[in-house]
């Protein structure tokens, strides 16, 4: 579970309750059911009309993505990249196959595996960079579910209250009712808004955060095949491949890298 996302959307929901009922009112009052069926239903069902069911059966998968997944930094694979660089160097590309089963990222494996079948340098970078291509578009559509969902939110809580007032003004003949009534109705407004900034468009907001960390490390990992097959000393290979990281990450990786240089001394 990312912690960073469970925080953030319980702290945002406490944070709007806990004013609300700071300044009087009552946390039972905003519950609506008639408002969230309007709010809710049609943003998911104005979503459902905008994508197709491929796109749409992905929708479960994208939720624990967005709640539990993180990109770690990628050292593990500039150390593993380089290593295989080395054993290359020393005992040839073929060599390769034999360590492929270690390689647990699809991305990476496959681009070895290329390696190893011979395939020609830029053959490999085209391939690879289609598959990038494709990783990016699919991740595109994901995060753009959740982002139309957070558009259509707001305007379902508009419509949701004009909805309301209507049914409102046409029981005007009751004046003592009014003032209840109209606040339920925009209770709608309150459901749209408040959901599409709270859940829709920050679950898009950390899709995209998420593709473009990923989509870095396969980037590394590229650059880390082709520069395996031309045969480059692992050394300038790792300098390579460093320059993908956070700077404090950088530093720290040639810290690292230097102190294990000289005890290897």
């Amino acid at each position: 579970m990312d912690l960073t996302a469970l925080i953030g959307f319980i702290g945002a929901v406490v944070a709007l309750v806990g004013g609300f009922v700071l300044e009087g009112g009552h946390a039972t009052a905003l519950l609506q059911p008639t408002a969230a069926l309007i709010v809710f239903g049609g943003t998911i069902f104005a979503t459902i009309f905008s994508f197709s069911f491929s796109d749409l059966k992905q929708v479960p998968r994208l939720f624990r993505v967005g709640f539990a997944r993180t990109v770690p930094e990628p050292t593990e694979t500039i150390e593993l990249i380089v290593g295989l660089a080395d054993e290359a160097r020393r005992e040839g590309l073929l060599y390769l196959e034999n360590r492929l089963n270690e390689v647990n990222d699809e991305f990476l494996r496959k681009g070895i595996q290329l390696v190893v079948d011979g395939t020609d340098p830029e053959l490999v970078r085209s391939i690879l960079e289609a598959e990038l291509y494709s990783l990016e578009e699919r991740h595109q559509v994901g995060a753009g579910i959740f982002a139309a969902a957070g558009g259509y939110a707001p305007t379902m809580g508009i419509i949701g209250t004009v909805m309301g007032l209507v049914h409102v003004l046409s029981s005007i003949s009751s004046p003592e009712t009014l003032g209840p009534a109209i606040g339920m109705a925009f209770i709608a407004t309150l459901y749209g808004v408040s959901s599409a900034n709270i859940f829709w468009l920050p679950l898009a907001a950390k899709l995209q955060n998420l593709s473009k960390k990923e989509m870095l490390n396969r980037q590394m990992m590229l650059e880390g095949i082709v520069s395996l097959q031309a045969g480059y000393n692992p050394i300038l290979i790792r300098e390579r491949l460093t320059a993908f990281l956070k700077p404090e990450s950088r530093k720290a990786r040639e810290e690292e890298f230097e102190t294990r240089e000289r005890f290897a001394e």
